[in-house]
């Protein structure tokens, strides 16, 4: 049986010593500000974090775009040279490009590779819900199955990855089509925050809308004890957008209410950020259902 890598991409969002630990192949994506192009690596290495959200802070416009064919073609012709094949574990698809354009790379290489496997599975996920959807298949990888058994694994509980969060800023939500125009400004004129999710379909929705942030917070991790399985044996991540203090207080709450085993903190990275804001928190956990 060949070995296999796993690949993903930068949406994931995962700190860098996690996706050294689990072996990935991390295709980037890039992201636009006001006309300077920055690749999204997990390192930051060419645009920290903090910079990234002082520039959103300051209304910088800001776009995200996927990886390229090209991208993808260099990053799985390095693993494919190495006599090994690749399960690739994509962008929600409903969210980006990214997974079609790993699917099209996939399908070309194959005629190259005859001998080799690709197989791409939309995560159906974005950010660090993504981070740890990866984080299954990499546990599921290491007992040993086969790429086609890793692969089913990934599709069977990608649904059970659940995606909370909330935004500060609801002009971002607006400038992307999430909210209406009136919306954002009568939400922000009574201090109200918006409750959202990944849906079954990996698409971003609003369930709910809570009175100020600590309102909003309370509403996520309600949500948790409604779906959460097994809590204290799990390892829950939480990303935000540049508010680390407020997430680890956070973090504590969640440990205390519900005992999980740990918690992840890292930062919404530039590719997600740009359609978040500042001071996105989103919780992320495995759940009976999303």
């Amino acid at each position: 049986m060949r070995d296999f890598v796993l690949a993903t991409d930068s949406s994931c969002d995962l700190p860098q010593n996690l996706a050294d630990k689990f072996g990935l192949t991390v295709v980037p994506l890039t992201v636009d500000i006001e006309g300077e192009i920055f690749t999204n690596y997990l390192d930051g290495r060419e645009i920290s974090f903090e910079k990234f959200y002082n520039r959103s802070r300051a209304k910088a416009v800001i776009k995200s775009s996927c990886p390229s064919l090209d991208a993808f073609k260099k990053a799985f012709e390095e693993i494919l040279e190495s006599g090994r094949d690749i399960l690739y574990l994509g962008f929600s698809s409903a969210l980006s490009a990214t997974t079609q354009n790993a699917r099209i790379t996939a399908e070309e290489l194959g005629e190259k590779y005859p001998d080799a496997k690709i197989i791409v599975v939309d995560s159906l996920c974005a950010s660090m819900g993504q981070g740890l959807f990866v984080k299954y298949v990499y546990d599921e990888k290491q007992k040993g199955g086969s790429i086609e058994e890793v692969a089913k694994y990934a599709e069977d509980i990608r649904l059970n990855i659940c995606h909370w969060f909330t935004v500060t800023d609801l002009m971002h939500l607006k400038r992307g089509g999430r909210i209406s125009a009136t919306t954002a400004i009568a939400g922000t004129a009574l201090n109200v925050k918006p409750v959202m999710h990944v849906d079954d379909e990996g698409r971003l929705v609003n369930v709910g809308k809570a009175r100020g942030r600590k309102a909003s917070l309370q509403a996520l991790l309600d949500h948790m004890k409604e779906t959460v399985v097994n809590p204290k044996e799990q390892t829950v991540y939480i990303s935000h957008g540049d508010c680390e203090d407020e997430v680890k207080e956070f973090a504590k709450q969640i440990k205390k209410e519900l005992g999980v085993k740990e918690v992840v903190i890292n930062y919404v990275g530039p590719v997600i950020g740009c359609h978040t804001g500042a001071g996105v928190v989103a919780l992320f956990f495995y759940g009976n259902q999303r």
